[in-house]
């Protein structure tokens, strides 16, 4: 089974639903950035609802953004989506591994701690949505559900799960987003919350076979369920040369001269994917002297 998202309605559309199947899409973002489990479910988890979130959007230069500041030994982390189902993300400390918590199960929530959650959209207006929460739990859907509820006014239920292996690697990842509109009437709020409620987690329906139409018929398929799109969604980073130049011409000049005058090459990796570039000394100064006319 391939990473894609399905999208739909339910309850005469006063509930609109996303289900997401991610695993390929998670185990890239581990393999890239060598994570150790806790970082992959962490990351993992905010990864698959950012391909959700920007399924949300509609426009193809559409933008979504949304970053972790907080204390927990993982540092930050940050995740860009686009509209089309691709996906980027990164964490400040991959390789940071802590105690598990009873029966195993891997303790996101102390991994990340406290801090502020921010989503930004940029929808080629003159100036992005932004909104932001404090961080609840740490375990990334919790999180997400306070955001949607309490910065967007979208009550929403999130259910996001990774399933890592002895070797580390990625067995399930995935997810579900579902949100009452404002004229669900008290029937249909009461129906969702108790079936959220019963769910048994993402990954273990995975286990099962389920897809992400299947999950979201296993919660909403007696409550007037219409999924009206399905989408490939993918780890995808668009970094090149060119946009690593342009970030470069934008440095102060003294530290361009300095890294200049040092007389060897550098190697700047894309936060991303890792992918590293090299600037030899003659590239160095064409970008400083092309940042000096832009300024």
């Amino acid at each position: 089974m391939n990473d894609y998202i399905a999208r739909a309605t339910a309850a005469d559309n006063s509930i609109r639903a996303f289900a997401i199947r991610s695993t390929d899409l998670v185990e890239e973002a581990r393999r890239i950035h060598h994570m150790s489990p806790v970082c992959t479910a962490a990351l993992g988890r905010l990864l698959s609802a950012g391909a959700m979130m920007g399924s949300m959007m509609k426009g193809d230069g559409d933008l979504l953004t949304i970053q972790y500041r907080c204390d927990g030994p993982i540092g930050d982390m940050t995740v860009t989506a686009d509209s089309a189902g691709n996906v980027k993300g990164y964490v400040a400390d991959p390789q940071v591994d802590i105690p598990r918590k009873y029966k195993g199960k891997l303790d996101v929530g102390s991994a990340v701690g406290h801090g502020i959650l921010s989503v930004s959209m940029d929808l080629g207006l003159r100036d992005p949505y932004s909104g932001q929460c404090e961080i609840q739990t740490g375990e990334i859907g919790d999180d997400l559900a306070y955001y949607f509820t309490m910065s967007e006014q979208t009550p929403s239920a999130v259910g996001l799960g990774v399933k890592v292996d002895t070797d580390c690697s990625v067995l399930q990842a995935g997810g579900f987003i579902l949100q009452l509109m404002p004229f669900a009437d008290e029937e249909t709020v009461s129906a969702l919350e108790n079936r959220v409620a019963e769910l048994e987690p993402v990954t273990a329906m995975l286990e099962r076979g389920m897809g992400p139409e299947e999950i979201l018929t296993h919660i909403l398929g007696d409550m007037g369920l219409d999924i009206f799109e399905t989408g490939d969604c993918r780890f995808h980073c668009d970094c090149s040369k060119e946009r690593v130049s342009r970030a470069l011409a934008t440095l102060n000049k003294k530290d361009l001269d300095e890294i200049i005058a040092d007389g060897e090459s550098i190697e700047v990796r894309c936060w991303f994917c890792n992918k590293a570039y090299q600037f030899s000394i003659p590239e160095l100064t064409a970008i400083e002297e092309y940042g000096s006319r832009q300024g």
